[in-house]
């Protein structure tokens, strides 16, 4: 009796998105089908306020591949992914937005590189599709800082185009944290990777659902959960400011006071009254540090991520 076909799950969660999601699913099903798996399309819908809960109930209704997870609210793309990762059955799981830039004609690619030893094969965007100005410098910018501060290597222009195998979903379904990127915690979880380039394509309605403040709240919420440094960026700064301010202050000590100002500086009371304040600030500041170091231990215990994570152990073994 030959064994049934392994799973493949593809992940697509979805905000207004009602004029787009039956496109997808009519452009997923030639590419999914010549797959030498079986396949589910897990659409997620966040919340949605136009007809896309009733356009994806009639897909699950006609097609027994398609599961429908209706979120009793918006909570967001990230928690939105989340929940289909969760729910997610397949061997490998593929993630892809609901707004048809991601070209699914590259998915039999992402599959090879799978099949080829990659546990996360990530889809990096050649272009900015639909983007202003502002958005290209702040997007260059968010990767440029997070390249420098995140604990974590960053690849610029990755996207949540990606797949997973079996093993990195069930890790990820370990994390406990509310503020997340699911694209940051992927990377921060490792695992052998691969990467598939793509040009990402104009929407066809031509409006995006992430808007300049949610993309700005994203980019601060994966600067704090990902790296310490804004936490302890006063601390730097206070001993920087304390160490220059008692080096000024130490010379105009020894210059007006004990050397009888031979230089002719001519200190005043009140440049000297300026230079003790900026002392304390400094102190003050760097005690505001050492208090970020005991939040960041607080931080990292709430956070409660895995210690480290197992790639493959013996059968049996805990």
């Amino acid at each position: 009796m030959s064994q049934p076909p392994e799973l493949i799950s593809v992940i697509v969660p979805a905000y207004n998105e009602e004029k787009n999601v039956a496109a997808l699913y009519d452009a997923l099903q030639p590419v999914l089908a010549r797959l030498p798996f079986d396949h589910e399309i897990i659409f997620v819908d966040d919340g949605s306020r136009d007809g896309t809960a009733e356009v994806l109930r009639r897909l699950e209704a006609r097609d027994d591949k398609v599961r429908v997870i209706e979120l009793s609210r918006n909570f967001g793309k990230e928690a939105a992914t989340t929940a289909g990762l969760n729910q997610c059955r397949g061997r490998a799981c593929l993630m892809i937005d609901a707004d048809l830039q991601h070209p699914v004609e590259l998915i039999p690619e992402f599959i090879r590189k799978w099949q080829a030893g990659a546990e996360v094969v990530v889809g990096v965007r050649d272009n900015e599709a639909g983007g202003g100005l502002f958005r290209k410098i702040g997007t260059a910018a968010y990767y440029r800082l997070m390249s420098l501060i995140s604990d974590t290597p960053v690849v610029p222009r990755s996207t949540d185009y990606r797949l997973l195998d079996r093993i990195v979903v069930d890790e990820f379904n370990r994390f406990t944290e509310r503020s997340r990127m699911t694209r940051a915690l992927i990377d921060w979880l490792g695992f052998r990777r691969d990467y598939v380039r793509f040009a990402a394509r104009p929407r066809p309605d031509g409006r995006g659902r992430y808007g300049a403040f949610k993309l700005i709240k994203l980019a601060l919420s994966s600067f704090v959960a990902h790296s310490l440094l804004p936490l302890k960026i006063a601390g730097y700064l206070g001993m920087t400011i304390t160490c220059c301010s008692g080096l000024l202050g130490l010379f105009i000590l020894v210059e007006k006071y004990f050397l009888g100002d031979p230089g002719h500086f001519n200190f005043s009371g009140p440049a000297i009254l300026a230079v003790i304040n900026l002392f304390l600030a400094g102190i003050t500041l760097s005690c505001l540090g050492l208090i970020a170091l005991y939040i960041a231990n607080i931080h990292g215990e709430v956070a409660n991520r895995p210690l480290y994570v197992v790639r493959n152990r013996k059968p049996g073994s805990r």
